[in-house]
């Protein structure tokens, strides 16, 4: 199972957190993790194989020329690094047809394989929008004249390769960036959904995109079904969206203890 990262050295903890919830619970699973960066120290970069390594997992390490989106906008706590999954399909191996982006804010606690397996016939991406009405009602109008009809995430981004080396332009991208750059505030997820929202596949938000900060909002639309028991039981990726990080000591959530639990055996 290909999986793809896109970060920066103050992401590596997160990213070791991540990889130690994937691991854990998807025990029967060959993982061949692509990491893209532009600026890893050397000893970093030993220092991931090193711990990829030690849960019996392949680390491929690509490094991105950073000429990339050198002039892209940057906002809030986005690193240049999240623009290149953009363009993963020109940077990845040509004999990969299809691989799993994650953000390393992400606790995986099920298993990805169904995520995985999915059919992607026709569409570029599959992937979940968050359904609140405020959110989906403001990038509707800020993301205006693009017609969107969902806002999706792009912090699970199940790829399809072979069709995206056929449908994206770089330089698409580019101009969009350019024409847009007072507008971008989430930037790569703002790309994605103007230029290709019409060939994303929607999946549960509940099951492959779970945003922590709306547990009791969940609970309701869902007439309590979606409960802790539910979730733990189900929800394959809770995503700790937001500038507020459960790696941080001021962080306060629900899932801030199930956090914890995990970072203690990524980083003892």
């Amino acid at each position: 199972m290909n999986l793809l990262v896109t970060l920066d050295s103050k992401y590596i903890k997160p990213l070791k957190v991540m990889l130690v919830s994937l691991f854990i619970n998807n025990p029967a699973e060959n993982f061949c993790i692509y990491l893209l960066h532009s600026s890893i120290k050397d000893n970093e970069i030993d220092d991931i194989n090193r711990f990829v390594d030690g849960y019996g997992q392949k680390l491929h390490v690509i490094k991105i020329d950073s000429k990339y989106f050198r002039d892209a906008p940057i906002v809030l706590h986005y690193t240049k690094e999240m623009y290149y999954r953009l363009l993963a399909y020109k940077f990845l191996p040509p004999e990969l047809d299809r691989i799993l982006y994650l953000d390393p804010d992400i606790l995986v606690i099920n298993p990805v394989r169904k995520l995985y397996d999915s059919d992607l016939e026709g569409y570029l991406y599959a992937a979940a929008f968050h359904n609140v009405l405020a959110v989906k009602k403001i990038n509707r109008i800020r993301l205006y004249p693009y017609k969107i009809n969902a806002y999706f995430n792009s912090g699970v981004l199940l790829m399809n390769l072979d069709l995206m080396r056929k449908l994206v332009d770089e330089k698409d991208i580019y101009r969009f960036i350019e024409k847009n750059r007072s507008k971008l505030i989430m930037p790569d997820q703002d790309i994605i959904n103007a230029l290709y929202a019409k060939q994303i596949k929607s999946v549960d938000e509940i099951l492959y995109n779970y945003d922590v900060r709306y547990y009791k909002y969940y609970k309701i639309i869902t007439n309590n079904m979606c409960d802790m028991d539910y979730i733990i039981r189900n929800t394959v990726f809770l995503h700790f969206c937001g500038r507020k990080k459960p790696w941080n000591k001021s962080y306060s959530g629900q899932f801030f203890a199930l956090y914890k639990h995990y970072e203690k055996l990524a980083i003892p």
